[in-house]
């Protein structure tokens, strides 16, 4: 049972809901885990005794502009509880409930050439800010081929851990400690799909960000993105509530300064050839610990961006030396 169903109980003087127990995968999983890390990586490696140590990877993560030193250090304390489904990730391992479908959906209404049962597939997605993996794993399963990237070793140890659970995924997944500029350096260009889900609202240089979507993806290829809105609401019900009063989530682990307004979000995107196509609001209900689609964006939202195509870029690259082309010459007239 999760501690925020607990505590929302007491405070409407309710009998707490019993919550689902940890699945028969997840306690194979707790238990064999130092074991499975000995055989992976050769040594014994008990993440417990190690969470606390920042483990970044080879990669100076001071280069990085997207990614901010503090927010890894959160994030590298709960490195091994990411498939704890009743744990510090419950909300997130819901959140696959709407999230994971409305990807889906999305892209069947795009394409013509789905397969039955693989929604997904021959689809090339990059999933950004996986941390263990608890969205990469189900995209995989629907058909793609997901290459899921997180800046902290130790996350990634625990997905590829997770991983080898299920021999189907070996093929269909890739992991990388590595940030999203990384990408970026090695091609333009290469995904259908990229998700960057619960992570904008963690990043050091969001216009950089946003930046690198336009550059890793493919003309006309989509971005799937869920964030929190910048209000007083998502202040009281992302923070206040859901950090220090139910405990849903570690206390610290949002900065309501990083938040940002689907207007901002979608000002952004636009400049950088983004044309967004739904923007939509999530709702999670802690007595429950499930979430639901909402009119309302105050709190969270989920956003699906299409990139512009060849030609529209084209079109957008002349009207836009057309336009200089007008304003130096209304210079040199004056």
């Amino acid at each position: 049972m999760t501690r925020s169903r607990v505590v929302y109980g007491r405070l409407l003087n309710l009998r707490p809901l019993s919550g689902n127990h940890k699945s028969q995968l997840h306690r194979i999983f707790q238990e064999s885990f130092c074991i499975k890390v000995q055989s992976n990586y050769g040594e014994l490696v008990n993440l417990t005794k190690v969470r606390n140590k920042i483990t970044f990877t080879d990669q100076p993560y001071s280069t990085w502009q997207t990614v901010d030193p503090e927010e890894l250090r959160r994030f590298q304390r709960l490195a091994h509880k990411w498939w704890d489904e009743d744990g510090d990730y419950a909300a997130l391992h819901s959140m696959n409930d709407i999230r994971v479908p409305f990807i889906r959906d999305t892209i069947l209404n795009l394409r013509n050439d789905h397969q039955p049962g693989s929604p997904l597939f021959n689809m090339k997605i990059l999933d950004v800010g996986c941390g263990g993996g608890l969205l990469t794993e189900p995209l995989a399963r629907l058909g793609a081929s997901v290459t899921g990237i997180d800046p902290l070793e130790d996350s990634i140890r625990t997905a590829e851990l997770h991983k080898s659970f299920d021999p189907a995924l070996t093929k269909r997944i890739q992991y990388r400690a590595c940030a999203l500029e990384d990408i970026v350096e090695e091609g333009s260009e290469q995904f259908d799909i990229v998700v960057a889900s619960e992570v904008v609202e963690h990043v050091a240089d969001v216009e950089k960000f946003i930046k690198c979507f336009g550059e890793v993806l493919k003309p006309e290829g989509s971005l799937f993105i869920t964030t929190l809105n910048k209000t007083q609401l998502s202040y009281i019900f992302g923070i206040v509530i859901a950090e220090k009063l139910l405990g849903i989530v570690p206390v610290g682990t949002h900065d309501w300064d990083k938040f940002i307004s689907p207007e901002e979000l979608e000002r952004l995107l636009e400049s950088n050839g983004f044309s967004v196509k739904v923007v939509k609001g999530m709702l999670y209900n802690p007595l429950f610990g499930s979430w639901s689609w909402t009119g309302n964006t105050s709190i969270n939202y989920a956003l699906h961006a299409i990139k512009s195509s060849i030609q529209e870029q084209q079109d957008l690259k002349e009207a836009s030396t057309e336009h200089q082309q007008t304003e130096a010459n209304i210079r040199t007239a004056s």
